[in-house]
């Protein structure tokens, strides 16, 4: 096979720009069309490729499709981890997460973090809650986890909250421009389009599933990553996070980062009363009914590396609003049943809280025998049952 003339390659281009290739030819072979010499040279009157490429989009006869976004887990590989230059460094691990905003949250979608509770007080200035206080100033992101309303919202970015371990995503509606924070899943990235379904199939839609009557056409249109829909409209086994108890409140389970939850096939109640629920199996492996129209969305919950994470100081507790826990072996005998005593000692006595009242592990347990929760189907693994299930 000849060499191929580097000339002869040009018939598109300007002469300046052959000119120019001749001194980088590396370049010029991979940016314009290969002619050689053994091939036969385009007629004056055979028709250019040119306007072929350049017809409009419109003259196409087919149409693209474009496959749904997948629903991706966290990989547990991608931790960030330092050179230990200094001792808070040597065990600091962090998830990386480089499409995070950089700049500032979305101001009027905020408020700031104000009063007696960020020190674990209630409205008298009671001591309620332990281990809390300081930490870095915080605002308040207003989330929508409703998403009542309808239509195509575009995914602007997607923002760390300091208020919870998932992220969450600033959308803007496409018609109103209105903006709003919904919880992001896994995998979720800007410039996505993301719907709610809570008020029914838009009438778009519904005349291009006219002649289609297929539950199964209608989620491969509507149950994408990050679109929320009623749980009768998920199709079983799909992975949801962000999940309502009620039909018209808010998402309520598995908001958390990683959480999730998967339809269920309902093979077992026959009884009609039971025919407005839809089971929904969380991670724990407890199966509950819940409300055929309460709301869900499909995916994971995003930041699913947040457990897997290492503070790598005591400081950055202290930066999270997280004070030290002190054992109650080295309390005094006057601040902790445990306290008190020469060397590391309880006094002979069952492990309590510093109240004295419940045990130190494991609780206390309230619901009344008689009243169980009706709306679990299959409890969860406790006891000796949840260790057998780790193993």
């Amino acid at each position: 096979m000849h060499k191929p003339r580097i000339w002869q390659q040009c018939h598109t281009l300007t002469n300046t720009r052959c000119i120019r290739s001749l001194s980088r030819p590396r370049q010029f072979f991979n940016s314009c069309h290969r002619t050689y010499a053994t091939e036969p040279h385009l007629a004056a009157d055979t028709p250019s490729a040119e306007p072929f490429l350049e017809a409009p989009a419109e003259s196409l006869t087919f149409q693209e499709f474009v496959p749904p976004p997948p629903i991706v887990f966290a990989d547990a590989a991608n931790m960030k981890t330092y050179k230990p230059r200094t001792p808070g460094l040597r065990h600091l691990k962090r998830p990386i997460n480089d499409h995070l905003y950089k700049g500032r949250a979305y101001l009027p979608l905020t408020f700031p973090r104000k009063g007696h509770h960020i020190g674990g007080r209630n409205f008298s200035g009671r001591l309620v809650v332990r281990h809390r206080g300081g930490g870095h100033k915080r605002r308040i992101r207003i989330v929508d986890f409703t998403r009542m309303e309808a239509g195509k919202k575009i995914v602007e970015r997607v923002e760390h909250d300091p208020g919870r371990s998932a992220h969450i995503a600033l959308v803007s509606d496409v018609e109103t421009g209105e903006k709003s924070y919904i919880l992001a899943p896994e995998g979720m990235r800007a410039n996505e389009v993301v719907q709610s379904y809570r008020q029914g199939i838009p009438e778009e839609l519904l005349r291009q599933l006219s002649d289609v009557n297929d539950q199964a056409m209608i989620a491969a249109k509507t149950a994408w990553r990050g679109n929320c829909l009623p749980l009768h409209m998920i199709p079983p086994g799909a992975l949801i996070f962000n999940i309502g108890l009620t039909a018209t409140g808010r998402g309520q389970l598995c908001r958390t980062a990683g959480s999730y939850g998967t339809i269920v096939v309902d093979t077992g109640d026959t009884d009609p009363k039971y025919a407005k629920y839809v089971n929904v199996k969380l991670q724990s492996g407890e199966v509950r009914r819940i409300h055929r129209d309460a709301c869900a969305t499909i995916g994971v919950a995003s930041n699913g590396n947040h457990g897997r994470r290492q503070l790598g100081k005591a400081g950055r507790s202290r930066w999270l609003g997280i004070r030290p826990t002190v054992r109650g072996v080295a309390m005094n005998a006057a601040d902790h049943p445990h306290g008190g005593g020469r060397g590391k000692s309880k006094g002979n006595r069952i492990p309590v809280s510093i109240w004295g009242r419940t045990l130190a592990k494991g609780g206390y347990k309230t619901r009344d025998k008689n009243k169980p929760n009706r709306a679990v189907v299959t409890p969860r693994a406790r006891g000796k049952a949840k260790k057998l299930n780790k193993v």
